[in-house]
């Protein structure tokens, strides 16, 4: 678990996050927003800790003490505990598979390892926060904490369905003076204004270029230079993603997608096309790489946009940046926004359990038509 010193960037607003504990002057409803990867649940646990640990340390700093919290305190030890959420949610639906049909339907995940602390997780597999996750949240919320002086419940996600939107409304507008709750977004617009109206809002703004190569030389030295650079381009300013960055996987994402961009601009010959498109079959695997592989060409995609547009100092696949940027002379944006429109049918198809290798086809062919 990161303690509040080893939170990398955004100073700013960890200090007056720090600063409103100590005070007692955290708002009751926060709205925690920034990129994927950028520590928005990290720092909502250890702000949580904060709040709820028994010894309540502060560090003396010239503007007002700053909250801190010890990590050894049972209330400490139990809230770190939910750091590894991927883990503890795939324990939850795996528990809820050995239910009855019956219950099964009826249970949602929640991640509780202390007992005045609520982790709601989008739920599987739709992956949206629902209604039977807030009435739970509304069922404690007005009982009186069990061990600890405060409850907070924690949102990492702002995808909502509509009925738990609303009902979270109600509890929005008058909380109770011991409750608290974080929401977190990537973007602020995907939760209603309503919600938004109700929550303080915090921002976590994504780290420069420079930074997460520090970052990755300190935490990564065995990471070699160039890739250091690459992945910090890719990243897109998220700590947290640039640390978990797959560098092995994304090549091999990569080079698919420049297989089906070279045979749109470059190469009339599909032979290396059918070759690599054959490989994306159905079941989960083929789904994740397919998934995988579009994220890949989104990114060279945007790239070739940059090139076009006369910023090549922005782009992200750095070392692909001289074929790229040969490729961006043989394309208008026109064909950048139909390419962009072929990816979306992809994914499209992929709901409605196409078959990926000619659905991949397609869409190759429909990039190297608009030319």
């Amino acid at each position: 678990m990161l303690t509040f010193a080893e939170f990398h960037g955004n100073a700013t607003t960890v200090l007056q996050l720090r600063r409103a504990v100590a005070a007692g002057r955290l708002p009751h409803s926060i709205l925690l927003s920034g990129p994927a990867g950028s520590g928005k649940y990290s720092l909502s646990l250890m702000v949580t800790m904060a709040l709820l640990c028994e010894r309540q340390p502060r560090e003396p700093h010239a503007d007002g003490d700053l909250a801190d919290f010890c990590g050894e305190c049972r209330n400490c030890a139990r809230i770190a505990e939910s750091v590894n959420l991927p883990a503890l949610v795939e324990a939850a639906v795996a528990a809820r598979e050995e239910l009855r049909e019956t219950d099964k339907k009826e249970t949602r995940v929640l991640i509780q390892t202390h007992p005045d602390v609520l982790v709601l997780p989008p739920d599987p597999p739709q992956l949206l926060v629902k209604l039977g996750q807030v009435r739970s949240l509304i069922h404690s919320i007005y009982s009186m904490p069990s061990e600890a002086k405060r409850r907070v419940y924690l949102f990492p996600s702002a995808a909502f369905m509509k009925e738990a939107a609303n009902s979270l409304l109600k509890v929005l507008e008058e909380p109770p003076e011991y409750a608290h709750i974080i929401l977190m977004a990537e973007h602020p617009g995907e939760l209603l204004p309503t919600i938004r109206s109700r929550c303080a809002p915090v921002r976590l703004g994504g780290l420069s270029t420079a930074e997460i190569e520090q970052l990755l030389a300190a935490r990564k030295p065995e990471v070699k230079p160039q890739q250091r650079a690459l992945v910090a381009r890719l990243a897109q300013g998220a700590a947290g993603r640039a640390l978990e960055f797959d560098l092995d996987a994304y090549l091999a994402a990569r080079t698919d997608a420049m297989v089906l961009l070279r045979s749109a601009i470059v190469d009339s010959e599909h032979t290396d096309l059918f070759k690599t498109t054959e490989t994306y079959r159905a079941g989960a695997e083929g789904q994740a790489k397919t998934q995988g592989m579009l994220q890949a060409m989104a990114g060279l995609l945007e790239d070739l946009l940059l090139l076009r547009s006369g910023t090549p100092d922005r782009i992200r696949n750095i070392d692909l940046a001289r074929e790229l940027g040969t490729m961006a002379d043989g394309v208008s944006f026109a064909w950048l926004e139909n390419a962009v429109r072929g990816m979306d049918a992809v994914y499209s198809g992929m709901r409605r359990n196409l078959l990926r290798s000619l659905a991949l086809d397609s869409f190759a062919e429909s990039m190297s038509s608009a030319r």
